[in-house]
């Protein structure tokens, strides 16, 4: 597809063509003019879902990280239950559901906290991260594709395995670091910050 000379912010954008695509994602090739006025190509990837995340908080001030094998990395990953949502739906119910494919629980209570770009050098994707209390047990049911560890611990120990580069994967470190953030400005909501106290460390 042809766009003509489309100005995006100094770059001059003359014609689109897919590469590849499949269930998940799509890469086009763009015939650019940069900024500094050379001509150029850029990759984009697009990807057919939005990206979800929640932290789960339970009456203990416990959370639920999900540890699985990413195959991008060849390495194993500890993260919050994220995934992809259908853009159709609504980014809460994507994340609903991925919580209880990947940990059995559901919630009452949701809070969307943050939205970041994932990766913006390459990809459009946006990512809707919740954190969910007032949870309810029940039996996971994770995809076929995915043979998923379970883990529930303290909200301050996850946050320390964010600090200390146990946990890499962008999404959980970003829900992470602004849920401490919120947690020592006392900007969480009431009943949050009723279960895990006033912010103590150094």
């Amino acid at each position: 597809m042809n766009r003509g000379m489309r100005p995006r912010g100094g770059w001059q954008t003359h014609s689109v063509r897919r590469v590849y695509e499949n269930r998940w994602i799509e890469v086009d090739e763009h015939q650019v003019t940069t900024p500094g006025g050379m001509p150029g190509i850029y990759g984009v990837v697009g990807f057919r879902s939005i990206a979800v995340g929640v932290v789960p908080l339970d009456a203990q001030g416990r959370t639920v990280l999900v540890g699985q094998y990413r195959y991008t990395l060849d390495a194993y990953s500890w993260e919050i239950p994220e995934g992809g949502g259908d853009p159709r739906v609504s980014p809460q119910e994507s994340a609903a559901r991925e919580l209880s494919e990947e940990t059995g629980l559901s919630a009452a209570r949701w809070l969307e906290y943050l939205r970041l770009h994932t990766s913006n050098s390459v990809t459009n994707e946006v990512g809707h991260l919740y954190l969910a209390w007032d949870l309810t047990e029940g039996v996971a049911e994770p995809e076929d594709t995915e043979e998923l560890a379970v883990r529930r611990l303290p909200l301050k120990e996850a946050i320390e395995m964010a600090l200390s580069g146990e946990i890499t994967d962008a999404m959980s470190l970003a829900a992470l670091f602004k849920l401490d953030l919120m947690w020592r400005r006392g900007q969480l909501p009431e009943a949050v910050l009723d279960t895990l106290g006033p912010w103590q460390g150094a």
